[in-house]
């Protein structure tokens, strides 16, 4: 398992961002247990990954709000920036964006397989906070994280698993419990993981939002330079001759 541990332990105004969660979970419906249809954010249509024929690398971005750039135009969500940073470096490679907003790991596990269509290398897994928000179980999360790598890995992608936190109103029992859910499927799975999706962007402001959640463009670059630091170290691994020739100087 390859970590990415954060530079100086959790953000020190990551409790803002927390609090910020606990507000607008007090607008969610209360959890039953069952997976409940977003009412907060209108969903985007995801992408999903072609039919690799043309040599590229092909990464899928696979989350919620998040991911997608809920607020953001297409350019300026984290998967469009860590597109640059790939060209920049010299990889010949595509990041689709397939972030829905609202989606919870229930949804998520309903549409992986189609997300997966085609051939894709890296799959980055980054879903789980709307679970924290509704106040689903944690037992219920797991399952379904558990299962969406099982069937990424199935299809010959690696997987980047992207922590979430929850909002301290539910207490520390379950707080303590999603957090470490993510911790520990990257052991059990062996996958690489980065602790906490927003590290170093959540509860400052002025790299979010006016909601104070969602990253604005600055933020969405730092998002991306995060992802970056767990994400490139991959590359050099992703499986066969098409990763090959996405690599700087292949053919």
């Amino acid at each position: 398992m390859q970590t990415v541990p954060p530079p100086n332990g959790r953000p020190p105004r990551a409790f803002i961002f927390l609090l910020c969660l606990t507000l607008v979970s007090g607008c969610v419906p209360a959890a039953t247990g069952e997976d409940q249809p977003a009412a907060l954010e209108p969903a985007r249509e995801p992408a999903r990954a072609a039919v690799a024929d043309d040599g590229l690398l092909r990464i899928v971005a696979f989350g919620d709000s998040l991911t997608a750039g809920l607020g953001l135009p297409a350019e300026d969500a984290y998967p469009a920036r860590l597109q640059e940073r790939l060209e920049s470096a010299g990889y010949r490679a595509r990041v689709v964006n397939a972030g829905v907003s609202g989606e919870t790991t229930a949804g998520g596990l309903r549409r992986m397989a189609w997300a997966l269509e085609g051939e894709v290398h890296i799959l980055i897994l980054a879903l789980g906070g709307n679970d924290g928000l509704r106040g689903l179980p944690v037992d219920q999360m797991q399952d379904n994280l558990a299962r969406m790598i099982a069937v990424a890995r199935d299809s010959g992608a690696q997987v980047l698993l992207a922590g979430m936190e929850a909002p301290p109103n539910l207490g520390a029992d379950y707080t303590d419990r999603f957090r470490g859910t993510f911790e520990q499927l990257a052991a059990e799975y062996e996958v690489a993981y980065l602790p906490f999706l927003l590290e170093g962007v959540a509860g400052i402001a002025e790299l979010n939002q006016a909601d104070g959640i969602h990253p604005n463009a600055e933020g969405a670059e730092r998002v991306a330079a995060h992802v970056w630091s767990a994400l490139e170290p991959m590359l050099g691994a992703a499986q066969g001759p098409l990763a090959a020739a996405a690599r700087p100087g292949g053919s």
